[in-house]
């Protein structure tokens, strides 16, 4: 989905547990434009927090990552993506459970399907995880951004006890082993 005039802007889909914390740590990097925290991959149009909190809609909650691909590339969005979330739990991140919380990839092009299949193919050869990776990786589908107190969340929110002992805790994995990778504002 690259933009015309030569530009390098992208997209990138992934849903990774709570949108609150993949948001805050897709945020930090360099090269992310944007990130807009939303609903994917299910079944009706316009969904609310309210309904995904059902598990019926089949949509995940997700974000959709606007980045300059001059600046960073899609394999080290999909390093960070693994690296700051658990793929091996099915429908689960921590105490948040249900579908809406799954581990997916949503491609928006045959090349970052291919590039997320190797990926994963290659954290499976090395053993990366102690348990077997279950994120999906599927096409790209309708995209709904979510309400507007779910964006930008951890930043409007630091002191709330879900991002203190929930995305503190990524974002400092963040900090650890990504610094170079790091925006100056993170």
């Amino acid at each position: 989905m690259d933009k015309q005039n030569n530009s390098t802007e992208s997209i990138a889909i992934f849903a990774g547990g709570c949108f609150w914390c993949t948001e805050a740590v897709f945020q930090r990097l360099n090269g992310v434009k944007e990130v807009i925290s939303g609903y994917t991959g299910g079944s009706i149009k316009n969904p609310a927090y309210r309904e995904i909190c059902t598990g019926r809609t089949g949509h995940a909650e997700g974000v959709k990552v606007v980045f300059d691909a001059s600046e960073v590339s899609y394999t080290e969005l999909l390093e960070v993506f693994f690296a700051t979330h658990d793929p091996t739990t099915l429908n689960r991140q921590g105490n948040d459970v249900g579908t809406q919380y799954r581990s997916e990839i949503f491609y928006t092009s045959q090349q970052q399907k291919e590039e997320a299949e190797a990926f994963i193919s290659l954290l499976e050869k090395e053993r990366v995880f102690g348990s077997p990776i279950v994120t999906a990786v599927s096409e790209e589908k309708p995209f709904y951004k979510a309400e507007i107190e779910h964006q930008n969340y951890y930043n409007d929110n630091k002191m709330q006890p879900y991002c203190q002992f929930i995305i503190n805790p990524k974002i400092k994995k963040l900090n650890q082993h990504f610094s170079s990778k790091l925006n100056a504002t993170s």
